[in-house]
Order: C-alpha cells, then structure tokens, then sequence
C-alpha cells in the first residue's frame, strides 16, 4: 500500500483534468541543488529513517518553467512531507546541512492529474495544458513555480505512476470580457 497523505491535505485529482485546489499550512524537508532526482530521494530517505519519521506521499519536487537540460528530470528541489506540523521541529538537519525543514504556508494551485513517469516528458507536456488552462481564465494569475506530486513508490511500474503537475496561482478577479 502507499504512504498516507499529510494531515488535512487534499486527495489527489482527476487524471487529464485541470483543477484549483488549496493546500493547508504543512512541514516538509527539502534538499536543493542537486543533480539527480535519486540522490535528493536517498538524502531525503536518510532523514526521516534517523529522525523516526513515517513517510508519507506525495514526494513534492520543484521545477523551473525551463528545467536545466543537465539536471535528471529537472528537479531543482525535492521535498517530503510530515504527517502533520507537530512532528519533529524547523530548521537545518543537524546531520545534514543540506536538508532543511520548513512549515508551508496555505497555498492555491491549478493542477493536473497524470499517468506516467515522474520524468521531464510528462512533466513538460503537463506544464503546457496547465498554461493553455490559464490562458483561457485569467481570473488566475500564477504565484510560484511549477512544481510535481508524486504519489508512487518506485516499485510501481512507470506506467501505473500517478503524479500531479501543478502551478501556484491566486484568485485575480477579473473574468475575460
């Protein structure tokens, strides 16, 4: 069975449809910079595993509108998220100065369920639908950069994975004439 989502956070959407959901304050690691989506996993893995913390899905990986072509997927950052804001504390990893531990603040996003590889492919052409989406409501206006929700673990097979491709966005209020 797969890991259990944060406390409070919304399930997962539809697959091939955009829609707007809201994210509740949570804790997360992140790891930055480096290249190669399994390192960041191992180093994230290692932290929960010293610190006594279950894991949880979805895996949030960060992207540049562009990812780097010499970046594995082009992840910028990867994240995993705590069950809830009362586990552990803020702050750098004692063991790790590269992980650091943070509490989100609420935030809206349009998003996009999708089959398939957590690669830059699927990544990419899921960026494009959710700007094609924006396009067309312009009461949306993005906030932040791109990011993926992985909810797999790697033994799923690529073509069974279930992602999310999603954009921070905020409510502007104004519909298209």
């Amino acid at each position: 069975s797969e890991a259990k989502l944060p406390r409070d956070y919304p399930a997962p959407g539809p697959v091939n449809e955009v829609i707007v959901k809201t994210y509740p304050t949570h804790r997360l690691a992140r790891v930055t910079g480096e290249v190669g989506d399994n390192s960041m996993f191992m180093r994230l893995f290692r932290h929960i595993e010293r610190n006594d913390i279950a894991m949880t899905a979805p895996v949030e990986m960060n992207w540049s509108k562009e990812p780097a072509p010499d970046k594995a997927g082009g992840a910028e950052s990867m994240a995993f998220l705590y069950r809830s804001t009362e586990i552990g504390s803020v702050g750098v990893d004692e063991k790790d100065n590269r992980i650091v531990v943070t509490d989100t603040v609420e935030m809206s996003v349009v998003s996009i369920g999708v089959r398939g590889s957590y690669d830059q492919k699927t990544f990419m052409r899921s960026l494009h639908a959710l700007e094609a989406w924006l396009e067309v409501h312009p009461e949306w206006t993005r906030s932040g950069s791109p990011r993926m929700l992985a909810y797999n673990s790697p033994f799923v097979p690529w073509f069974l994975k279930y992602s999310e491709v999603q954009i921070p966005v905020s409510f502007a209020g104004k519909q298209k004439p």
